[in-house]
C-alpha cells in the first residue's frame, strides 16, 4: 500500500511493536490457546503492468506502468487471523490492502468512462485493491516433514481506478463485490522452521485471480516466528464495463504469534 512518506515508515514500525505486544502477552497462557494465530506482513511491492480500459467498450486501452510513475515506496500490510481445530482444520480471515499512486502524462488521449484526458497533462492515477477474505482448509496430508491442505475462500474486492490532471478533469470506477476462491497450502518441515507455499485462485472466461506466496518460517521464541518470502499477486476482469488485468511482485517480511 502507498502512503504519504511519513506515514508508511510508521506502519511496519507499529506492526513491529504490535506483534512484540502480543507475544510477551500471550507467551505464558496454558498451550490451550495455541491454536490462535496472528500473522502479520510487510515489505515491498513491485508492480510490474497494470491495464486499464474503461469503459471496456467504448474506453482506451492504457498502461499504467508504461505511461506513469510509480509514486513510492509501495509498503503493504496484510493481518491474517486463524483459528485451527481438531488438528486438521483451520479457519481464517485476512485483510489485505494494496494502493498504488502513480503521475506522468499520456502520449495520446485516453477516453476513460466518461472523461477524454487530453495528451501531455500532469495527471495523477490512483489503483485500490483491497481484499477482505475468509478461508476454511483442511489439511489432507500430515506427515512428519509434509502437510498438505485445501479449502476455499470468500473474498470480497475493493477495487478502484481514478485519474485527475492538472486541468481539473477527474474520473473514477469503484469495483466491490464477491469472488469465490480455490484454497491450497503445502509445507515442509526443516528442524523448527518449514518451507511452505500458500495460494488462493480462480479463473473464468470473465477474469481471474491469484494470490500466491511462498517462503519460509524462522522460529524467533517458542510462540514467535518469523516470516521472509516471496508473494504475487495477479487477476482483473473483463467485463462489458471494465477491463483491468494487474501483476505485482512483493518482497515480504513478517511476524506470526501463537496465541
Amino acid at each position: 500500500m502507498c502512503y504519504q512518506i511519513v506515514y508508511m515508515m510508521n506502519q511496519p514500525i507499529k506492526i513491529i511493536f504490535a506483534f512484540f505486544f502480543l507475544y510477551f502477552g500471550f507467551v505464558f497462557l496454558p498451550h490451550a490457546y495455541g491454536q490462535w494465530t496472528i500473522d502479520a506482513e510487510t515489505g515491498l511491492a513491485f508492480p510490474a503492468n497494470n491495464d486499464v480500459r474503461i469503459f471496456n467498450g467504448s474506453g482506451t486501452l492504457f498502461d499504467f506502468n508504461e505511461e506513469f510513475d510509480v509514486q513510492g515506496p509501495v509498503i503493504p500490510v496484510r493481518v491474517r487471523i486463524g483459528y485451527t481445530f481438531g488438528e486438521k482444520n483451520h479457519v481464517s480471515v485476512l485483510w489485505a490492502p494494496l494502493r498504488v499512486n502513480y503521475e506522468g502524462s499520456f502520449s495520446r488521449p485516453v477516453q476513460f468512462q466518461k472523461t477524454l484526458f487530453p495528451a501531455g497533462d500532469f495527471t495523477k492515477g490512483t489503483y485500490k485493491f483491497n481484499s477482505y477474505r475468509l478461508t476454511y482448509r483442511r489439511d489432507v496430508v500430515q506427515t512428519d516433514r509434509w502437510v498438505l491442505g485445501v479449502g476455499l475462500t470468500g473474498k470480497i474486492r475493493d477495487a478502484k481506478v481514478q485519474l485527475e490532471n492538472e486541468a481539473g478533469l477527474s474520473d473514477s470506477n469503484d469495483n466491490v463485490g464477491p469472488v469465490p476462491l480455490l484454497h491450497l497450502y503445502a509445507e515442509y518441515g526443516i528442524g523448527q522452521g518449514k518451507l511452505y507455499f500458500e495460494g488462493d485462485g480462480l479463473a473464468s472466461s470473465q477474469g481471474r485471480a491469484f494470490d500466491l506466496f511462498l517462503g519460509a518460517s524462522i522460529p524467533l521464541a517458542e510462540r514467535l516466528g518469523l516470516k521472509v518470502g516471496y508473494r504475487m499477486l495477479e487477476g482483473g476482469a473483463d467485463s462489458e464495463e471494465v477491463y483491468n488485468f494487474a501483476l505485482v511482485h512483493y518482497s515480504v517480511v513478517g511476524l506470526v504469534v501463537e496465541l
